[in-house]
């Protein structure tokens, strides 16, 4: 069985590079204003991220790439009064929300709006029992293209602050179609050591052993 497993297995080399990568993404916030990505390295991003794993091969996956300036700060509008909204949620740490930067949308070169597609319900492979299946498969295309961005030396930010009946709106998607992420990417001026909600004090990441348990649920 080690042979089967050593025939198949990469490089030492390579396997670094892959745990690596894994190891040194981070979501982004902060860009270089004025930067651009050339189209042949959005090309192999966007070809990384539909080559995702999805249930049933329905590639529920939809880019919108934002070449409008003036969408761009209508997109921003809403991450902004969601921003407030999710302040006021927060009650005490309201402040401490606000405080922290939370997305890129006017700095970032490329700005993307990925959504799950329309017609989902024709898609029954995987979905019957998890229909949200789609929504893991979506995400599962995000983070290929997050991983491949690193890769390049770009930055990728993964902003979740908006409404999504007010973003499928003012992108004119069907109505059976939703907003997943709007992702900022593009150049950055460092990748920093430790996820940003840890150097903003924000949050804790926990450790491994917390999250790995053996045949049934951990109780306290």
């Amino acid at each position: 069985m080690d042979d089967l497993v050593s025939a198949f297995a990469y490089t030492a080399a390579e396997r670094q590079a892959v745990y690596r990568v894994i190891s040194e993404r981070r979501d982004m916030r902060r860009f270089v204003p004025g930067s651009v990505v050339a189209d042949e390295v959005l090309a192999r991003l966007l070809h990384a991220a539909h080559a995702a794993p999805s249930v049933g091969l329905m590639q529920p996956w939809r880019f919108i790439r934002i070449t409008d300036d003036a969408l761009r700060k209508d997109i921003h509008a809403l991450v902004d009064e969601e921003r407030t909204q999710t302040a006021h949620a927060l009650g005490d740490r309201a402040e401490e929300f606000l405080a922290l930067k939370v997305e890129g949308i006017l700095e970032c070169a490329e700005l993307l709006v990925v959504a799950l597609c329309d017609n989902r319900d024709v898609h029954i492979f995987g979905r019957r029992t998890l229909p949200q299946m789609d929504l893991a498969s979506v995400s599962c295309a995000i983070q290929n293209l997050w991983l491949a961005a690193r890769s390049e030396g770009l930055g990728m930010g993964w902003v979740s602050l908006f409404d999504p009946q007010r973003l499928a709106a003012l992108l004119q998607m069907p109505s059976d179609a939703q907003p997943v992420a709007v992702l900022c990417l593009g150049p950055v001026p460092e990748f920093p050591q430790r996820p940003a909600l840890e150097l903003d004090g924000w949050a804790v990441a926990r450790p491994l052993p917390e999250f790995v348990w053996e045949n049934r649920w951990a109780r306290a």
